[in-house]
């Protein structure tokens, strides 16, 4: 035993390394025109880049190194190249500002292998990546000028599924935005609008790569001679410089990156599919006017969570669909847009490598579509909740696909609680705004009409900012979707002010009624935050502001329990702090606290018994009844109509000393709702009777 023991640790610490070794991924990195107005020194040379592997001929390309193997820091990284293409000069310099970044130039078109190896404070490792430099071909097809070869449509004509994207994009913005604008557009139209309304225009480095600058030179076209906008110069373009029009638009190679190299053979890996948001910042993110990218960055779907458990193996029954249970449909961006595509989602093997955040092209089809915004669609169906409920949602229906519920409250609340992964799941903004899916006591939640608005989410989120300053701007609205900013301790109300004029922060939506029960009649966030922490308090362990989700699941038995508790996580993952459907949430929430017993308020030991005027009173239909416990008591607290029959047994047990509220929530013992009418609450504990008259009013 003594010679076994020795092995079986060393057996384990080599697993302990094997399972903890640092893994390298090559990451190319975009630059925008923002990032190098905030910050010249961040790129010396000043390049516009795209963050992909296909990069236009003469560019700069911008790399990092990421350790996806393990928790561990990158210390070092040293780069080569193990091959170029044949008289290339090319090399790779390391950009110190940005610690372990690397760039070159490419100069022939061609195959780069770049090298990097990584060191981590658990090792180190060495990886690849290869990066192809071309030229453009231009799109073709555009406009009535036919295709030539090498253009793409030259040969993705024959296939049916780019034949109807090509339709999609020919009628977009990103196709027409420049022919529109050189016969419609403003007086201050320019060359630096023209670079990014066309394909393979220089933007900050001049390159000669058969981009739209390029060939415009070679052809004689010059904007001079066409400034100011005015009617008939698209025609004008059209009519004598044909040509041209394969490259004035926002084209395929503006994302997918230049296919002179692509083309020969049709070789795929020499162009990209990518759903990099680089490619969206080269144009969307030079601010003050183009500041989308930037708001984007603010946003938490920038860094859109990653868990080895995404990766789903063969075995699950989630693999390969695209339904709510399958993680990668809203964690990561290709796994969404497989999923308004029908398509069922394969990650076995799945790494963080492979991750993709929810970015532009998550949400918005760059080919174009039928909806409004390019928004992508989704399978008929599907904009439902978990309950089957159909909604409306408007522009909001992309938010609402991912941000709701995964489950069914009335089939969920029935399984046993087996993990801390129990529950209606993170985010599930959409079954609170619409007012469903919370578990019920039989009585029915009413909503707010925070569910009536055309776009919901769309409307209040995505407000836009009036601050032009530094302060608030990209932080909050637009596509931050922010609401608040905790440097400056901003609330963005700018959506709410249609219907709610005057206010300047969210402490300013007050509530009707003290439903936290601390006698003080406050905000809707402060009372809702109050009623979650009363919860809490009544969750096990009981007495104590925390919930054990183990001593729930160790109640098996107890379904009320179980329905509380997905309450709790319905509205304290929602993140409004009852904002979203105020109203409802409290509902919810004091509902809850009633169907699990008393509720502690205080500790310390009261001088003497006492019952207090139920709070609000009339009510409709919850209302709350504090009492205090001298000394150990047997408690009961029942309900009476007005002919002395008993409604409701609200309280039946024995007590220690302290301060506690009840809810009744107008039902009876049956759950059943109770009529409009007097009715008269009774307690007694040891020798203490005392009895007070409430009125309900529906």
């Amino acid at each position: 035993m003594k010679r076994i023991l020795p092995i079986i640790i060393t057996i384990l610490v080599c697993a302990g390394m094997l399972y903890s070794q640092p893994r390298a991924k090559i990451v190319v990195q975009p630059v925008t025109p923002y990032m190098l107005k905030v910050n010249p020194p961040f790129i010396p040379d000043s390049t516009v880049a795209t963050g992909i592997n296909t990069v236009a001929n003469k560019n700069y390309v911008y790399l990092s190194v990421m350790n996806f193997g393990d928790t561990s820091s990158v210390t070092g990284a040293s780069w080569t190249f193990t091959s170029k293409p044949s008289g290339s000069t090319a090399t790779l310099t390391t950009i110190s500002s940005l610690g372990y970044w690397a760039k070159f130039r490419t100069d022939v078109k061609g195959v780069y292998t770049v090298k990097v190896t990584m060191t981590t404070p658990t090792g180190s490792k060495d990886t690849t990546t290869n990066i192809i430099a071309a030229d453009y071909v231009g799109t073709g097809g555009f406009q009535g000028i036919p295709a030539t070869f090498p253009q793409c449509m030259t040969c993705h004509v024959s296939f049916p599924a780019s034949v109807t994207i090509f339709n999609n994009w020919k009628v977009s913005g990103h196709a027409n935005i420049f022919r529109f604008n050189i016969d419609s557009g403003s007086s201050s139209y320019s060359i630096s609008c023209i670079k990014c309304h066309t394909t393979g225009y220089d933007h900050n480095l001049t390159n000669t790569n058969n981009g739209f600058d390029d060939v415009a030179r070679t052809l004689g076209w010059n904007w001079n001679n066409y400034k100011p906008p005015k009617p008939g110069n698209w025609d004008s373009l059209k009519t004598y410089f044909p040509s041209l029009v394969a490259f004035a638009s926002i084209g395929c190679e503006s994302c997918h990156g230049p296919g002179s190299e692509h083309v020969q053979n049709g070789d795929t890996t020499k162009i990209q599919v990518s759903l990099a948001a680089g490619n969206c910042g080269q144009c969307h993110d030079s601010p003050p006017n183009h500041n989308v990218y930037s708001m984007w960055t603010n946003a938490l779907h920038s860094n859109a969570i990653w868990e080895s458990a995404f990766a789903q193996a063969p075995s699950s029954p989630d693999f390969g669909t695209n339904d709510l249970n399958n993680c990668i449909r809203c964690h990561d961006g290709w796994g969404y847009v497989n999923f308004t595509k029908g398509i069922g989602t394969n990650t076995n093997g799945m790494t963080l490598a492979k991750h993709e955040v929810i970015n532009c092209a998550t949400c918005h089809d760059p080919h174009g579509g039928p909806n409004l915004y390019q928004l992508r669609s989704r399978p008929t169906g599907s904009d439902t909740l978990a309950t089957g409920y159909h909604y409306a949602g408007g522009n909001a229906k992309v938010c609402m696909d991912c941000h709701k519920s995964r489950r069914n409250n009335a089939t969920y609340v029935l399984t046993k609680v087996t993990s801390s992964t129990w529950g209606p799941h993170s985010n599930p903004q959409s079954d609170v705004l619409l007012g469903k899916n919370a578990a019920s006591f039989g009585v029915p939640y009413i909503t707010g009409s925070h569910s009536t608005i055309s776009d919901l989410c769309v409307t209040c989120h995505m407000a836009a900012t009036t601050d032009t300053g530094t302060v608030t701007r990209d932080k909050v609205g637009g596509h931050s979707l922010n609401l608040h900013y905790d440097a400056t301790n901003y609330d963005h109300v700018t959506g709410c002010l249609g219907c709610h004029p005057g206010v300047t922060k969210f402490s300013d939506f007050m509530a009707p009624a003290d439903y936290d029960g601390n006698g003080l009649i406050q905000s809707w966030q402060t009372e809702i935050n109050g009623c979650l922490r009363n919860l809490r308090l009544a969750l096990p362990p009981v007495g104590v502001d925390s919930v054990s989700w183990q001593l729930i699941a160790a109640d098996s038995n107890n379904v009320n329990l179980r329905k509380a508790y997905w309450n709790y996580q319905l509205i304290n993952n929602d993140g409004s702090k009852g904002l979203h459907n105020p109203f409802f949430v409290v509902q919810v929430l004091l509902s809850s606290i009633s169907y699990i017993g008393v509720q502690p308020i205080s500790n310390t030991v009261p001088s003497k018994f006492e019952l207090a005027q139920n709070y609000p009173n009339p009510f409709n239909p919850t209302t709350r009844i504090k009492f205090a416990i001298a000394q150990t008591s047997d408690v009961s607290i029942k309900i009476y109509d007005i002919t002395g029959r008993e409604v409701n047994n609200l309280v039946n047990q024995r007590m220690t000393p302290g301060t506690y509220s009840v809810i009744w929530t107008a039902v009876n013992n049956m759950g059943n709702s109770v009529s409009s009418g007097v009715y008269f609450y009774r307690i007694e504990a040891g020798n203490y009777v005392e009895s007070k008259k409430m009125m309900l009013v529906r």
